[in-house]
């Protein structure tokens, strides 16, 4: 038997496995972001959660790699995004339109970052930390 472990296939296995972590979340970022974009569409803030609770769980496992950036740009776009969407739900009640537009505006947004982030991971390279 021999005790010598390859710090780099474990290093190697983990970034793999953390990137396809990603990859599952970006997903389910991707399909409510469509989804609030196209009338009619809504797949529900169930899959939005599930995301973000996977974020949040595995984000302490990818401290120190490119991959960090990931988690935390996913995190704050659905933060910044749900934050948006309140502040921006009255006028759903005041008026339609301008309640239309707000929450079109901000699912366009939202999902100009999820490609951004998916278009990143897709070359392995960290994301910018611009909001």
């Amino acid at each position: 038997m021999s005790d010598i472990i390859d710090v780099q296939a474990i290093d190697s296995e983990k970034a793999q496995a953390l990137k396809a972590v990603g990859w599952i979340s970006y997903l389910l970022h991707l399909v409510v972001a469509v989804g609030a974009v196209i009338p009619g569409a809504q797949p529900g803030a169930v899959l939005l959660i599930v995301a973000l609770v996977i974020d949040l769980v595995k984000k302490s496992e990818a401290e120190g790699t490119w991959q960090a950036s990931h988690f935390s740009w996913r995190i704050r776009s659905v933060l910044w995004a749900g934050i948006l969407y309140v502040v921006t739900a009255p006028l759903w009640f005041l008026f339609i339109l301008p309640g239309w537009i707000a929450w079109g505006l901000i699912s366009l947004w939202f999902l100009y970052r999820i490609v951004r982030g998916m278009v990143a991971m897709n070359a392995s390279q960290a994301v910018e930390s611009a909001v």
